[in-house]
């Protein structure tokens, strides 16, 4: 059986030089990665040829074929990311050149976009390029955020404290979101599967006491005909259902193509009750992590702030970032536009003041992160106890409002046929 000679890095990024008997190439590097090796390189004894494995190797004065792309779409996911950015810094902290670290985090990746991603920064940086250059190629993977961290990390000389702060901004900003959207999850099904039982009853059920009212010639009340005329509209307009929510959404995305809908939109979501304050207060938490994190990252504050500006979510949000960029360049502070912009409560202007006179604003900034998250929470439950009540109400009334419309004809009916047997009954 061959022998195959190679070269590989264990778990802990150190070079191994080993041998092995296997019958192919693609078996000797089954069984490498079978052991835990990440292999770099193998050749064939018995012939002396080195197999090039996609890793960016020089082989022959020549750079070797890129494998191990394969298609796909999309961005990469935030859980992804987040896992392979704290890898990385752990990698740098433990004194892995970064070559080498992004080499074995490339590796660890199941194929797609982040896969594909790293295996261009892998080649960008040896091809000369710094970490920050080789990662702004990848827009869809590294947005501005991170690359900008990134650079202001390699300019400092602490990469490795850098992207252990990206990693927390990361996974905080994430864990609110996924708050948020898992409150709604609830309420959503229920009115979905409220919807779906009275679409049903309106279409299936009620056309037939309908025809049975028709048939005895019963004399409807007001209630009831409403009920029925409802009933006859879901039955010929069906398909608005569906058509008027995602006409909608659509209309929706349409207006917010240009600037001027997109901060008509965000202002009406703001005036919104309860939902308002949970928007306002998650859009202010992410403009004060994110400035926080980037001035505590090192990155210079317009520049910080032209990110925050194109991160914020929110174009109210965005425009007062605007306003705060405009009075910084001309030499003033944060807080003036910002009390100005009525965007953030005047706790939060005072903190941005204190910060500045003090130093410590990249402290503050954080301070107000962690403050609104922990009241969007609050918010969050307080709207989920307050729609629990709402929803049986609505649903209660709907229930018995079709319930009362169809009992009350029935009892006439019945009536009307008892009166109606006994006096045939009389007349026996």
């Amino acid at each position: 059986m061959p022998i195959f000679q190679f070269e590989a890095m264990n778990k802990a990024g150190e070079e191994v030089k080993d041998e092995i008997e296997a019958t192919t190439s693609e078996e000797a590097i089954s069984k490498i990665r079978g052991l835990g090796y990440f292999p770099t390189s193998v050749k064939e004894k018995s012939k002396a040829r080195r197999l090039s494995l996609g890793l960016g190797a020089a082989i022959g004065g020549k750079k070797g074929k890129k494998k191990g792309k394969t298609f796909a779409i999309g961005k990469a996911s935030n859980k992804k990311l987040t896992q392979f950015t704290r890898q990385l810094s752990t990698l740098q902290d433990a004194g892995l050149p970064i070559l080498r670290s992004i080499r074995i985090l490339e590796g660890q990746q199941k194929p797609g976009v982040l896969k594909n991603a790293l295996i261009d920064v892998g080649d960008d940086i040896e091809g000369g390029s710094s970490l920050s250059e080789a990662m702004a190629k990848h827009p869809k993977v590294f947005d501005r955020l991170y690359v900008n961290m990134v650079k202001a990390g390699e300019t400092g000389g602490v990469l490795d404290s850098v992207l252990q702060r990206l990693a927390d901004f990361r996974e905080k900003s994430q864990r609110l979101k996924r708050r948020v959207i898992g409150a709604m999850i609830y309420p959503i099904m229920v009115v979905l599967v409220a919807t779906g039982i009275v679409t049903f009853i309106m279409i299936a059920i009620i056309p037939k006491f309908r025809d049975i009212f028709e048939e005895f010639e019963v004399t409807l009340p007001a209630i009831t005909e409403a009920l029925i005329d409802v009933s006859h509209a879901f039955v010929q307009y069906w398909y608005l259902l569906p058509a008027v929510p995602i006409g909608l959404v659509v209309l929706v995305k349409l207006i917010r193509k240009n600037r001027s809908g997109r901060y008509a939109v965000d202002k009406i979501k703001l005036k919104l009750p309860v939902m308002g304050q949970i928007v306002n207060k998650t859009a202010i938490s992410r403009f004060a992590r994110t400035l926080g994190t980037l001035i505590t990252a090192g990155v210079p504050i317009l520049e910080a702030l032209n990110i925050v500006r194109d991160t914020a979510g929110n174009e109210v949000v965005a425009s007062a970032v605007s306003r705060v960029h405009d009075s910084i360049r001309e030499g003033e502070s944060i807080a003036g536009p910002l009390k100005q912009s009525r965007v953030c409560d005047d706790i939060v202007v005072n903190m941005i003041d204190v910060g500045e006179e003090t130093g410590d604003l990249d402290k503050m900034l954080l301070k107000v992160a962690d403050n609104y998250d922990e009241e969007v929470d609050v918010l969050v439950a307080g709207l989920i106890s307050l729609m629990e009540p709402m929803l049986i109400i609505f649903l209660g009334g709907t229930v018995g409002f079709i319930v009362i419309s169809l009992f009350m004809p029935l009892v006439k009916l019945i009536t009307s046929l008892g009166s109606g047997g006994g006096t045939r009954g009389e007349q026996l």
